[in-house]
């Protein structure tokens, strides 16, 4: 199965790909190709030099996040962030994918002397050099790793980095799967579907055709932390849904999804390397990863609740109206309060985590 795509201009990321595919003989499935798309040494989306993070798009950023929205963000989860160090008895604030700083910066500025190290990693150098400055006045206490170390203890954070690990498209066409990759034909990339005994998790009911993603790498994240994490907790925050929704009948063109000028497009082979590449996180698969590496899920909510149960509405009550109405985005169920989830895991033995008191959401997942 063969879908033409728009010609592309050559670039030293194109290049690349292109040798790539010829390596692989002639097709790469989407996960590799987002991988390099994404992550390319110098030349991928967040690893080159191309503005990213910011609130408007005269900043030259393509998207906003929430602690570039408002610090009332950190400010809040730094209270489940608190009482997570202090019920697992450490010290140390790890940081997965921390984009401008943003969110460091809060974190370290409400939990001060709570935090003896904070701990960064990240593939980006150009991103490192933004976080670096962005927090000068903390230089003492940041360190900056490009991989996981053998051994950690602390609180994990991560706010939009499980959407931006690579994923594996299936479609389903005439009762049969495919797995979806990518070929080089003519001047532009374009899909390609090959047989595939790989399946979603759950049965899609129905015969209509139907394209998905399988998300083996943020799976293997987890498992990976899990057993890294000797002693501490995690907290994750990102769009996505449990399995019985995200394998709905209805949703049956996928969640891949494009970022570029705060406009989004749905053409993850255009302009690559020039925008972000996201899908939608199967928190699911997300729990079921820890448990089985010897995480304690601690509870799953939407982000709105999460952030209400933060207390993040006194903070909220004491700013300027300017910055009620962006944090008011945080939760509104319509902006990302309710699209947006947290789910938090355990390293050692669980306890009532304030930010799921109310309205935990894990017998869903």
């Amino acid at each position: 199965m063969n879908q033409e795509h728009s010609a592309e201009r050559a670039t030293p990321l194109t290049r690349i790909i292109d040798a790539t595919l010829q390596r692989a003989g002639g097709w790469l499935p989407f996960d590799r190709f987002m991988a390099l798309a994404l992550y390319a040494p110098g030349l991928g989306y967040y690893a080159n030099a191309s503005r990213k993070f910011g609130q408007m798009p005269a900043s030259g950023s393509d998207f906003v996040t929430a602690p570039e929205l408002t610090p009332l963000f950190g400010r809040a989860l730094a209270v489940q962030v608190a009482e997570a160090l202090a019920k697992t008895g450490t010290d140390e604030l790890w940081e997965f994918g921390a984009g401008s700083g943003a969110l460091a910066l809060q974190l370290l500025d409400a939990l001060g002397d709570r935090v003896e190290r904070y701990r960064i990693v990240d593939l980006s150098g150009t991103l490192r050099e933004r976080q670096q400055q962005a927090l000068a006045r903390h230089v003492g206490k940041v360190e900056w790793l490009a991989e996981l170390p053998e051994t950690m203890r602390g609180v994990v954070v991560g706010n939009e980095v499980l959407d931006a690990m690579p994923v594996q498209l299936l479609a389903r066409s005439g009762g049969a799967w495919f797995e979806r990759g990518v070929v080089r034909r003519g001047e532009g990339f374009a899909w390609e579907d090959r047989p595939t005994e790989l399946r979603p998790p759950v049965e899609v009911e129905g015969a209509h055709n139907y394209l998905t993603e399988i998300h083996p790498q943020a799976q293997a994240f987890i498992a990976t932390l899990a057993d890294r994490l000797k002693e501490g907790a995690a907290f994750f925050i990102d769009y996505g849904f449990p399995e019985a929704e995200y394998y709905h009948p209805q949703r049956h063109m996928g969640t891949v999804m494009c970022h570029r000028g705060h406009q989004a497009d749905g053409d993850p082979l255009a302009e690559v390397g020039e925008k972000d590449i996201t899908a939608h996180v199967d928190f699911t698969g997300v729990a079921l990863a820890g448990q089985e590496a010897g995480l304690e899920v601690l509870g799953y909510t939407s982000q709105a609740r999460f952030l209400l149960n933060a207390g993040i509405l006194p903070m909220m009550e004491q700013a300027s109206l300017a910055e009620r109405t962006l944090a008011a985005r945080l939760i509104h169920e319509h902006e990302m309060g309710e699209l947006f989830k947290v789910i938090g895991f355990a390293a050692g033995e669980p306890w009532d985590a304030l930010g799921f008191a109310e309205g935990d959401r894990s017998h869903t997942l």
